[in-house]
């Protein structure tokens, strides 16, 4: 996004973590209807132009959301939707991926509330690792011709049990509901808003062998140092690495030895 739609939807972020950052609205409930929303005006284009005509009026429009689902959604969501209607948006679409990405956080806070956000985290990076290495696991979860209800009930059988709520959530929802992205991207920008809820960055770090505590907690400070943000490490294993270390925060890649870069990390400590 950019432009209004950036503005409108950094606008709607701050109405959502309003809304959240009490006890008393549920924030599982609230990214259900907010994935509903979504739903909605992804399929019928006509309402979504006309809830982005900047040529209407902004209360006008929220009015016609509250006639609209004012009786299927709460009050909270028919809020946050009244919201956005009001705000400008670049293109018609933008409202859309907005309100998707307003349920995804919705999901993520619920994780945190409960403590959990950690664990979503690093689940939603192991899923992204066994899809990337699994290409028949890939190609049952992203065949077009497949029904949405066989797609759920595989991840229900993989994920069931196994993973977060949160997690399962939002998986099946990116599976069922890909919206024109692939698996990967959906996986990863997932990833990025999990990362976020904490204020923090996340780097992905491919080692030979697994890292020592000691080794993980010294390169989580020096990259929080160097980046001067809280730097989550999502942990890797390839033994194609000899001897050595990957680390890629966003579209940086840091390549070096393990001594190497922990020696580094100590002096950027000390300096």
């Amino acid at each position: 996004m950019n432009g209004a739609s950036r503005e409108a939807l950094a606008a709607a972020r701050e109405r959502l973590d309003a809304l959240t950052d009490g006890t008393s609205v549920d924030a599982t409930q609230l990214a259900d209807e907010l994935a509903a929303a979504t739903a909605l005006l992804d399929r019928e284009v006509s309402l979504r132009r006309v809830l982005t005509d900047p040529a209407q009026a902004g209360e006008a429009k929220a009015e016609l959301v509250r006639r609209l689902v004012g009786g299927q959604l709460s009050g909270p969501a028919t809020d946050l939707l009244s919201g956005l209607v009001r705000s400008r948006w670049s293109q018609p679409r933008d409202l859309v991926d907005a309100l998707e990405e307003l349920a995804d956080v919705a999901d993520l806070t619920a994780a945190q509330r409960v403590g959990r956000l950690d664990n979503v985290e690093d689940e939603l990076f192991r899923f992204g690792r066994i899809v990337s290495s699994n290409t028949e696991l890939r190609a049952a979860l992203t065949d077009r011709s497949a029904r949405t209800s066989a797609k759920a009930e595989l991840l229900r059988r993989l994920l069931g049990g196994r993973a977060e709520a949160t997690t399962e959530r939002l998986v099946t929802r990116l599976v069922t509901a890909p919206r024109g992205r692939s698996l990967e991207a959906g996986i990863e920008s997932l990833s990025k808003l999990a990362a976020e809820r904490r204020d923090r960055m996340v780097a992905v770090v491919t080692s030979a062998v697994p890292l020592s505590d000691t080794q993980k907690r010294r390169l989580g400070a020096a990259l929080t140092k160097l980046y001067g943000r809280t730097m989550h490490l999502n942990l890797d294993v390839d033994p194609e690495v000899v001897g050595g270390i990957r680390v890629q925060v966003g579209d940086e890649v840091i390549n070096g030895s393990v001594a190497d870069r922990l020696e580094d990390a100590a002096r950027r400590m000390a300096g």
